[in-house]
């Protein structure tokens, strides 16, 4: 009888000490790209998986560095990756096979929340005369890591200003790292920077490397507007940054929380629900969340469909009808 009762409590210290494990087998991984650490979609979505990590206990988010939204885009395509971020304005590309997206479109992305305005911010060294997108002529310029949303976005604005690479620029595609020590080496003369105010890189070349931000002109942005209708002016006020006595004009376009259309429907409202019922909690990990409101989630969103997951939510929540 001893040797029955001992082996039954055996038997029931396996099986606690089990459970715990198959219960981690369990949760669902979510692997989730950003981009570089330095801008600010790598701390945001460091504080979104933290969130869903801590909220939902079915959850493991698992956050990483990416080149930015094309890669994430492709990760999340070939089911590497199953929430990330991107420009409205990259995903309306993918899901319609346009330009990089060409005999490949990505017609299973979708929407989780509509975020932030994420404006274009160009970056000159103070001591050049560089007032405008045409002044970067035949100067040594960071448009961003190959196969990210920067590069994408330098191209066409530099475009449109009648600059090509690398006939009329010396591009050297790093990223927001590289280019920051670059600059303060005076090995490099601008680069472009797509991420929420105030981003660390902006910054720290403002502060550390005598940058300065160069606008982008109406007429270039009526340009880009005829062709590309999810772009905004956007203003990036006086102060933001070290040095910057005056407010800039630049472009700006929505920064979406993505997910594919294969992603189970109540998996995608618990994580939307959970998102919007802390918002307060993610202006921690970014300062960008500040701005954002929940009507935000389904506005400027270019057609791009929303996840029915995260449809549900915003229907429930009164904001959808």
């Amino acid at each position: 009888m001893k040797r029955l009762i001992l082996s039954l409590g055996l038997a029931l210290l396996v099986a606690a000490a089990v459970a715990p494990a198959a219960s981690a087998k369990q949760k669902i991984g979510l692997s989730f790209p950003t981009a570089a650490t330095t801008g600010a979609l790598y701390p945001l979505g460091a504080g979104i998986a933290n969130l869903w990590n801590t909220k939902l206990d079915t959850v493991n988010a698992r956050v990483q560095a990416s080149n930015g939204g094309i890669q994430n885009l492709n990760l999340l395509k070939s089911k590497d990756a199953q929430v990330s971020f991107a420009v409205s304005s990259i995903t309306y590309e993918a899901l319609n096979g346009m330009r990089g997206f060409k005999d490949r479109a990505y017609g299973d992305v979708r929407i989780l929340a509509g975020l932030y305005y994420n404006p274009n911010q160009v970056v000159s060294r103070g001591e050049l005369n560089v007032n405008s997108l045409a002044d970067f002529k035949g100067k040594r310029f960071a448009p961003g890591a190959a196969g990210g949303t920067t590069e994408v976005e330098s191209r066409v604005h530099f475009t449109a200003a009648g600059l090509q690479y690398p006939d009329d620029i010396k591009a050297q595609f790093v990223g927001f790292t590289e280019s920051i020590d670059l600059m303060r080496n005076k090995q490099l003369d601008g680069a472009w920077i797509m991420a929420g105010m105030p981003t660390a890189a902006v910054t720290e070349m403002c502060a550390t490397a005598g940058g300065k931000l160069v606008p982008i002109g109406d007429e270039i942005i009526a340009k880009l507007q005829a062709e590309y209708p999810w772009y905004s002016k956007f203003i990036i006020p006086a102060g933001t940054y070290d040095n910057q006595k005056e407010d800039v004009q630049t472009t700006a376009v929505k920064m979406l929380l993505l997910t594919d259309a294969s992603m189970p429907e109540d998996l995608v409202y618990s994580l939307t629900k959970t998102f919007w019922e802390n918002l307060d909690e993610l202006t921690k990990a970014h300062a960008v969340m500040k701005t954002v409101t929940p009507d935000m989630a389904v506005k400027d969103l270019a057609g791009i469909p929303l996840h029915p997951g995260a449809e549900k939510y915003y229907k429930e929540a009164g904001i959808l009808k």
